[in-house]
């Protein structure tokens, strides 16, 4: 499965075009499900930066959307996957005060958001592995 998140890394670094965090994470699933890229592109375009306004981060919204591709996003995965993100996290998945969280520890904001692609991408992952060993 790793195919997945050598393709978000593929998107990240991208400098023909921007793809926000949503669209990162749900590109490498929703092409395997059979959509193009231009198709799953556009679904999360609107889920980067916190849905535009710093509310729950793109990497989340866009692991969410992967779960539904697949047909993992039953009730308990759904919050199996924001438990998880919380607990990487202080608690939080707002955008905003991850941002904040990031900038007053030094950090820079496309390596923090890069790396909440990476670690979304790996829990959809790991919950696909988890659904599939069942």
């Amino acid at each position: 499965m790793a195919e997945f998140l050598d393709r978000a890394h593929e998107l990240r670094a991208d400098t023909n075009a921007h793809y926000n965090c949503a669209q990162a994470v749900l590109i490498p699933f929703a092409e395997h499900a059979g959509f193009t890229l231009e198709q799953a592109n556009a679904v999360a375009q609107a889920f980067g930066g916190g849905m535009q306004t710093g509310s729950t981060c793109g990497a989340v919204t866009g692991a969410l959307m992967a779960l539904g591709v697949l047909g993992l996003a039953d009730h308990r995965t759904v919050v199996s996957l924001i438990r998880r993100v919380r607990e990487n996290h202080d608690g939080t998945i707002a955008c905003a005060d991850l941002l904040r969280k990031n900038a007053a520890a030094g950090g820079q904001k496309k390596p923090h958001c890069d790396a909440m692609v990476y670690e979304a991408v790996a829990l959809v992952e790991e919950l696909l592995r988890e659904k599939s060993d069942r």
